[in-house]
């Protein structure tokens, strides 16, 4: 690997470092709040890139996708899980600006997102601007096709009642 490509993966190693602590500080500053919203007011946001693109078969609702529970990526997990505990709703979303419109409109309270760590700092920042109750988890691989998610730590998060 060339020096260029080193000193560009410490630097991307060292911003998502900050944006871990970021996240790990904004989540716990917020849990107790969260933890007394119901979860019929919480909703999901998971990234379409999580989706097998080759297999999926989620229904497209024009800004996002709803899980047609095909089993063959993470969603369908999550979304029975969500379904278990009594969340509104799962969206897929396909880009970050519709996610607004959705939090407004639906008068969501709460949401347990997952996003690759630039898009989910900038989620808990609209988030916070719209005063909804966030709590994010990482994707362990991103790049915006066939990304990753510890579907234990989101498993922990939506179970925060």
């Amino acid at each position: 690997m060339g020096t260029m490509k080193l000193c560009i993966k410490k630097i991307l190693q060292k911003n998502n470092i900050a944006y871990l602590k970021f996240i790990d500080k904004k989540n716990s500053s917020v849990a107790e709040k969260f933890k007394n919203i119901p979860c019929q007011e919480r909703a999901v946001l998971l990234p379409h890139c999580m989706r097998n693109s080759k297999q999926c078969k989620a229904l497209d609702e024009g800004t996002f996708y709803s899980c047609a529970k095909c089993g063959c990526c993470k969603i369908a997990q999550i979304q029975k899980l969500a379904e278990e505990l009594g969340y509104r709703k799962v969206y897929i979303m396909k880009g970050g600006k519709a996610i607004h419109n959705i939090l407004v409109e639906q008068k969501i309270k709460a949401v347990v997102a997952v996003a690759c760590h630039f898009e989910g700092v900038q989620g808990i920042k609209m988030t916070d601007s719209l005063k909804v109750i966030a709590q994010f988890i990482p994707l362990l691989k991103d790049g915006c096709y066939n990304t990753d998610v510890d579907v234990n730590d989101v498993e922990k998060i939506m179970n925060i009642i």
